[in-house]
């Protein structure tokens, strides 16, 4: 049985077994979220975003349509994700550039994740960088631009 707090808004019927959803969270309808993951105090998961299996979603965080969030995967606090190239107010793109992020990746506080890119397996994205492009699977990337530092041992 998931668990839901009171004062979230969860309009998804799609909510695995075993997961945590917390105070002030928004969840769009259509979005659909796998089992025993921890969705954090005042995040927000729009409709098109697909989330895997035992995924920690940290407090600050938002997943913009189109998003994709594979098993295993940590995301500290307050990470950004964007999914429009070059955003205008009120003026959208056919279709949005989400990101991807594989398997048991982690994704650091404070880290900004430009539209389309995908975060290979096992990689860790250092606290405050700012990705503008794929990272490899197990690489370790940091800065501003991030940039590949080293490699974990997978």
């Amino acid at each position: 049985m998931s668990f839901i707090h009171p004062l979230s808004d969860v309009a998804s019927s799609s909510i695995g077994e075993g997961t945590k959803v917390w105070q002030f969270v928004v969840i769009l309808s259509g979005a659909r979220i796998g089992k025993d993951c921890n969705i954090c105090a005042q995040t927000l998961i729009e409709s098109d975003v697909i989330m895997g299996d035992r995924v920690t979603l940290k407090s600050g965080v938002q997943l913009w349509d189109g998003t994709r969030i594979e098993d295993g995967v940590f995301i500290g606090p307050n990470v950004t994700f964007t999914n429009d190239l070059f955003p205008r107010s009120k003026k959208y793109p056919d279709q949005f550039s989400g990101i991807t992020v594989k398997k048991n990746a982690s994704i650091g506080a404070n880290a900004t994740l430009l539209p389309g890119i995908t975060i290979g397996e096992y990689a860790m994205v250092g606290a405050g960088a700012v990705v503008t492009q794929d990272v490899p699977a197990g690489a370790v990337v940091a800065g501003n631009p991030a940039k590949v530092i080293r490699y974990v041992t997978i």
